[in-house]
């Protein structure tokens, strides 16, 4: 086990370089890059993009063809610019630099907001946590038990109207069902009973500890509940159908042709092999739910995570925040696939990487 975690560590590197290299790449062809951002404000544009809506010259990261909405300013303004955000070397020159700071953890600061990308992500971390920790153990406390049920009593009336509610569940966008949420317990229409916008209230630091625990989870239920709805109807089937095909193999039927107890037979021989791949997957998708933050479901209930943290540096083209949260997410990621590989091991020890390697 010991060699397939070795290479899968070394095959991290190319891979996380390949990442790398196909954003850097494509992020020299899209117009609209900093500097850009920084004159059309001067120039009362507003927005960089509205200038290329009315037409004009293209635009490049580096100093050689003109800016847009520039030609009011000092060409040595121009060039300071450039040499402040770094775009006065060559694009294979900038890469490699940043590639040789991330690898020591150096991810710089963020270009407009005068402080390092590592505590801006450490000051937005507490909403993805809780939008990723919470919405995955629902997520699973709520679907194993009922795909369990399911496969139990398949085709009876339980299980087709409980699938008609994960059907309905599935096909609602999770957006939507927070607009719901909202209309319905936030004040929207109807009820008032969850806060609107925040983790904690104006007075959570006067409160005792239960009182914090208590309003934690009282502003938290609305934007977990819409953020694990999807998820929710996902794991429910792969749990039932996991728990059918398991079922109907022959140690199942040799277990209950020896007289044990129907639950014994369920949870102590079926639930092991037919929970290999649910609960192998908890890593990946507490990976995917913690930085896969929804925008518009952190925009609804005003919740400041790393959804809008992406989406507001990808706008204004803040390329130490998109780029250095892309290189340590894509690495934890890499990492994340290796963990979820040990997990079915640890598992079921059956199963040998290395050997089939």
């Amino acid at each position: 086990m010991g060699a397939y975690i070795l290479r899968r560590l070394l095959l991290v590197i190319p891979t996380l370089l390949g990442i790398m290299i196909i954003n850097f790449a494509l992020v020299q062809f899209v117009p609209g890059g900093p500097i850009e951002q920084i004159i059309a404000q001067m120039e009362g544009g507003g927005d960089v993009f509205e200038s290329f809506a009315g037409g004009g010259s293209e635009v490049s990261q580096g100093g050689d063809s003109d800016y847009i909405g520039a030609r009011g300013l000092p060409p040595e303004f121009i060039a300071e610019l450039e040499r402040e955000f770094g775009f006065d070397k060559p694009p294979l020159e900038r890469f490699l630099s940043m590639m040789w700071n991330y690898m020591r953890f150096d991810f710089g600061e963020s270009y407009f907001r005068s402080i390092s990308v590592i505590d801006l992500v450490l000051e937005k971390m507490p909403v993805s946590i809780t939008l990723g920790l919470w919405s995955t153990l629902l997520a699973y406390l709520i679907s194993i038990p009922l795909g369990i049920r399911k496969a139990v009593r398949d085709g009876s009336s339980f299980d087709t109207w409980t699938s008609g509610a994960i059907i309905v569940g599935y096909a609602i966008p999770g957006f939507l069902f927070a607009i719901l949420l909202i209309v319905l317990f936030a004040g929207g229409s109807y009820w008032r009973i969850f806060p609107l916008r925040g983790l904690t209230s104006d007075n959570w630091e006067s409160l005792s500890l239960i009182g914090k625990l208590l309003d934690y989870f009282w502003h938290i239920a609305l934007p977990v509940l819409a953020s694990t709805i999807s998820a929710f109807a996902t794991l429910t089937l792969l749990t039932k159908n996991s728990f059918l095909d398991e079922i109907k193999k022959q140690y199942v039927m040799t277990a209950r042709a020896k007289g044990l107890p129907e639950r014994r037979v369920l949870y102590g021989h079926v639930f092991r092999n037919a929970m290999l791949i649910v609960i192998s997957g908890f890593p990946a998708l507490f990976i995917g739910v913690f930085f896969g933050g929804s925008l518009i479901i952190e925009t609804l209930f005003s919740l400041d995570g790393l959804g809008r943290l992406g989406f507001e540096a990808a706008v204004a083209r803040d390329y130490p925040v998109v780029f250095g949260t892309l290189f340590a997410f894509s690495l934890l990621g890499l990492i994340v696939g290796i963990v979820t590989d040990l997990t079915y091991v640890l598992i079921d020890p059956r199963i040998d990487f290395e050997r089939r390697g």
